[in-house]
């Protein structure tokens, strides 16, 4: 027929050219795209490993490292502190008021070391397999099977509330100007990073401070989580220990008094 010429399958060699022809556009593109990308590493990485450069780390090992740093300086600026009490403890021409008052300001403020009768509340995530172990309540949401911030928040008021002379969260004693805040799953506290479990010693009566967190409706609802989804939760008498003084700097940097 006079139109077998225009059929794919009559091998025109017009056709073949037709057919072809976005195959060869399409691997010339690939080919150019690929040289681009060597360019572009090339130029980059201008004799270096760029696989090792700091700005490709992941965010998080960047977020430890700085949790590494800041544990150190915080050890440095201790030894310091204590560098500089052990010069004041001088004669400085005070009198005996004077140093009595200052020494319960300095106890106030938790700079110094705190001896007494102790509990320490552990919390922790929930497995991530767990399933509502009561009936009437809904299988878990991600969110319900990881420490929040208010749920440490709650523990930290509660026990402030029964008496605490003292507090430590983790490793690191709690003053006026102390935030306990959360990102994700971790806790962030005085530009520090900790992972659950979270430990909190509060030093004071142990039945005052047991009662306390009892009374607490905050931790009352925490209490259903745990019940329900396996949240931990552990509430120990420790006996007599000692928290240690915050080491941190003292200085507001984002407030100021009210005149």
């Amino acid at each position: 027929m006079s139109n077998s010429a225009d059929s794919p399958g009559t091998g025109s060699s017009a056709g073949r050219r037709w057919a072809f022809r976005p195959v060869r556009v399409l691997t010339v593109g690939v080919f150019a795209l690929a040289g681009l990308i060597f360019f572009t590493s090339f130029h980059t990485a201008k004799g270096t490993n760029i696989r090792t450069d700091t700005s490709l780390l992941k965010l998080s090992d960047l977020i430890h490292e700085r949790s590494r740093n800041n544990g150190e300086l915080g050890e440095a600026n201790a030894a310091l502190r204590e560098d500089v009490e052990s010069l004041a403890e001088r004669d400085d021409g005070s009198t005996k008021a004077e140093d009595d008052k200052l020494a319960a300001l300095e106890k106030q403020a938790g700079t110094h070391k705190l001896t007494g009768e102790a509990i320490t509340v552990t919390l922790d995530d929930a497995p991530p397999n767990a399933t509502a172990k009561l009936p009437g309540y809904p299988e878990p949401q991600p969110d319900y099977l990881v420490i929040h911030q208010q749920d440490l928040q709650a523990v930290v008021n509660a026990l402030w509330q029964g008496g605490a002379q003292g507090i430590k969260v983790m490793d690191q004693r709690l003053i006026s100007t102390s935030a306990v805040r959360c990102v994700g799953n971790t806790l962030i506290l005085q530009g520090r990073v900790y992972s659950p479990p979270y430990k909190i010693t509060a030093v004071g009566d142990p039945d005052k401070l047991q009662q306390a967190l009892s009374a607490s409706p905050a931790i009352q609802n925490y209490m259903v989580y745990v019940n329900v989804y396996g949240l931990g939760w552990k509430v120990e008498e420790n006996g007599t220990v000692t928290l240690p003084g915050y080491s941190g700097t003292v200085d507001l940097r984002y407030a100021q008094p009210v005149q």
